[in-house]
Formats: structure tokens, C-alpha cells, sequence
């Protein structure tokens, strides 16, 4: 198990990531993050919206590939909280709605079109049943260099007390970011919520991090509570 802070320091830009787990009492516990190069990356902040989180654009230009950079990130549907990247929040959302599944919903969709990134589209999903927190997560991905192909990867988990799991969207490069590979990390995860979010804060690099978003559920009662922060506020 990667200890989260350590691991968070060794990428210079991981792009955006989700952490999901179970803290060692047994909450849900939640992190989303994103990061920025550009100036309309870096115009972004998370606000909450009822028990939702949206991103807001706060300058005064139109965004560069607005479609891809404003979404909602967290949306509630029943007993299973969503978190995704892109709009693929919303494609989840209603495949669920309509009594579809996780997976389903997004064989229906595929990386960014970004050419030459292909950001990948990263999401999670996590169910709660009888008390029990189970997590789901996905990468969509591009399969080649020219973005003829898409690769789509589920990984399901259950709960395991002090621990959580952590997929991005970069593994670095300079002039082509350089996609996730692999299983997505297993990472420590606290019964503190301010150390959670300061160990993801804190870890992420400091020049590149735009907005952070963390939330500890309760399996039983269903109450939460959440930290945001954003750096350009």
C-alpha cells in the first residue's frame, strides 16, 4: 500500500485524479482533484451545489475546449455517489436512471478528443447497500497514437477499512502527456478528513494544482461532511 502523500509528490502533473475508500472506521471517503497548465484551466473552481459539486469558469474569456474542462465532477443518484472528469458524470447518471449500469454507461463513451493528449475520461462510482460501501472504477483511454481506438477498463473493489484506491489521467511527458497505465494505486486513507485532504493538497504539485474536493460519508446514516479548496479563488 502507497503511502497517498509520498506517492502524490513523485508526479509533477497527474492531471486530474480520483481517490476512493474507506476510512479505518468505516466511512465512504471521496477526493477529487484537478490540475491546470493553461490559463483556462486554471480559471476554474469547485462550488457545491446542494449535495453536488459543479465547476464555475471565472474569466472573463471564453475557455479553450470549454465542453472538456466544465462538468459537473460529483453527482447523487439513490445510494451511489458519482465522480468522473468530464461530462461522463452526467452519461452515468442517467444510464443508472434508466437501471443500467456503471460499465454500460460508459461503453457508450471514450477518451477526450484532444488530439494529441487523448486525455483519458477517469470515473468512480460508489454504491452503498445494507450499511456496506463497494467502489467501481473506470479509464477510457486512447489505444493507439492517433486515437483510432478506444481501451476501456473497469476495476471493482470492496470495502478495505484504511484504504483506498487512486487513478489520474497523466503519467507525465511534455509536448504529449503520457496516459495512466495500470491498476489503479492502493493508498492509505485516515479517519481524519482535514489530514486526508491536506495529504492530497499538500502532495500535489504545487505549481500545476487547481481546486480539491473531499468527502467522508457515513455507511449508515447517509450524512457527510466535505472540504473544497481552491487555489485561484
Amino acid at each position: 500500500m502507497n503511502d497517498l502523500y509520498s506517492l502524490l509528490r513523485t508526479q509533477t502533473y497527474s492531471g486530474r485524479g480520483i481517490i476512493l475508500g474507506t476510512t479505518p472506521k468505516g466511512k465512504a471517503a471521496i477526493a477529487y482533484f484537478i490540475m491546470g497548465r493553461s490559463a483556462s484551466s486554471r480559471a476554474r473552481i469547485f462550488e457545491r451545489k446542494a449535495d453536488e459539486l459543479v465547476i464555475k469558469y471565472t474569466a472573463d474569456r471564453a475557455p479553450e475546449h470549454g465542453e472538456l474542462i466544465i462538468y459537473s465532477p460529483i453527482r447523487l443518484i439513490g445510494d451511489r455517489i458519482i465522480v468522473t472528469n468530464g461530462d461522463q458524470t452526467d452519461t452515468v447518471y442517467e444510464g443508472l436512471r434508466l437501471g443500467g449500469s456503471f460499465e454500460s454507461a460508459l461503453q457508450t463513451r471514450c477518451f477526450e478528443p484532444d488530439p494529441p493528449h487523448f486525455t483519458a475520461r477517469i470515473s468512480g462510482l460508489v454504491t452503498i447497500e445494507n450499511g456496506v460501501p463497494s467502489y467501481e472504477l473506470s479509464i477510457l483511454k486512447a489505444g493507439d497514437p492517433e486515437g483510432k481506438t478506444c481501451v476501456r477498463n473497469f476495476f471493482r473493489y470492496e470495502k478495505a477499512e484504511g484504504r483506498g484506491r487512486y487513478i489520474h489521467t497523466y503519467m507525465g511527458g511534455t509536448d504529449v502527456l503520457k496516459t495512466f497505465e495500470g491498476e489503479p494505486y492502493e493508498v492509505n486513507v485516515p479517519d481524519d478528513i482535514d489530514e486526508f485532504k491536506n495529504a492530497v493538497w499538500n502532495g500535489i504539485n504545487e505549481d500545476n494544482k487547481v481546486a480539491l474536493y473531499v468527502r467522508f460519508t457515513d455507511v449508515d446514516t447517509r450524512e457527510y461532511e466535505d472540504r473544497l479548496i481552491n487555489k485561484y479563488e
